[in-house]
């Protein structure tokens, strides 16, 4: 059971109101590593600079990835730094520095170009293309995205849309790439461009899924210790593409619990800075919760 994930290992410095981290690993497929990796193996693609700390990457190694196809290039890592006031579910983008991500093209061995689980995760829309073409008969392409691509490279995402199975867009996103205020009216319209399966995240609101099939919202876990909302969504990614690699089957069921899943890994992830909590998380903790998120809801 394998999964490859493309997008950004960062250097990312956040302030909340409950303190400042600077410079701590992050980036969107550092996140969903941390949790896709209690179901699947997962092959890491991204691109590191040269002052990137030698810590991280044995972090990442001890916990599982595949580093394979994490390249070092010349010059210096992503970073983002970042500020959540008031509202805990939008953060303020102080500074971006693209470094070596702005050359990056992702290369992968042959081996790992046979997996047929892939994420494309947040990251530019040609980058994800560029690796999804050279994949062999994947069996299931999820994409991420966010407002920056879908405003300043709308015509790629568009094109890539076409070739995937899951679209996940957060609420802002749906409605900015669909042009529809209302999310089902939106989720229509993005299905419309391509993908069979939208799931739309609406933060503490929970996830709405949609299909030809069927429709169905299931809410976040709920939480009263929110820290650092960082990732949050590449988690609750890792979680819902992980369990499918697994499970190795799509129905209405198994959709429900990748969800669920996500949703879990993801209240993880708010608790702490960064990698700080779901770099703890085990199978076994994750159960619990699911279990107690069972009990609050219908799934």
């Amino acid at each position: 059971m394998s999964i490859i994930v493309l997008g950004t290992v960062a250097l990312d410095t956040v302030r909340t109101p409950f303190g400042i981290r600077k410079h701590m690993l992050g980036g969107s497929a550092a996140h969903f590593a941390m949790s896709a990796r209690l179901f699947s193996n997962v092959n890491l693609v991204a691109i590191i600079g040269e002052d990137f700390p030698s810590k991280y990457i044995d972090f990442l190694r001890k916990k599982g990835i595949i580093l394979t196809s994490l390249i070092k290039g010349k010059g210096r890592s992503f970073k983002w730094e970042g500020e959540y006031r008031g509202d805990l579910n939008t953060a303020l983008t102080l500074n971006t520095e693209l470094g070596v991500l702005s050359t990056f093209r992702p290369v992968v061995s042959e081996e790992q170009r046979k997996i047929k689980y892939i994420f494309l995760a947040n990251v530019d829309p040609d980058i994800q293309r560029h690796l999804l073409e050279h994949m062999h008969s994947p069996k299931l392409v999820g994409l991420d995205s966010m407002n920056y691509w879908i405003h300043h490279k709308r015509r790629a995402l568009l094109r890539l849309l076409k070739k995937v199975n899951i679209y996940v867009a957060n609420d802002q996103e749906a409605r900015s790439l669909s042009g529809e205020s209302n999310l089902i009216k939106a989720a229509k319209c993005l299905y419309s461009y391509g993908p069979r399966m939208i799931l739309i995240k609406k933060g503490e609101h929970g996830v709405l899924f949609f299909s030809d099939k069927f429709i169905f919202s299931i809410p976040a876990y709920p939480t009263d210790k929110v820290i650092d909302p960082t990732g949050a969504g590449d988690t609750f990614a890792g979680g819902f593409m992980g369990y499918l690699t697994r499970a190795k089957k799509i129905n209405a069921e198994t959709l429900r619990k990748a969800i669920a899943i996500g949703s879990v890994a993801a209240s993880f992830n708010v608790e702490d800075f960064g990698l700080n909590k779901t770099a703890r998380l085990t199978m076994r903790g994750l159960k619990k919760r699911l279990g107690h998120f069972r009990e609050m809801t219908i799934f």
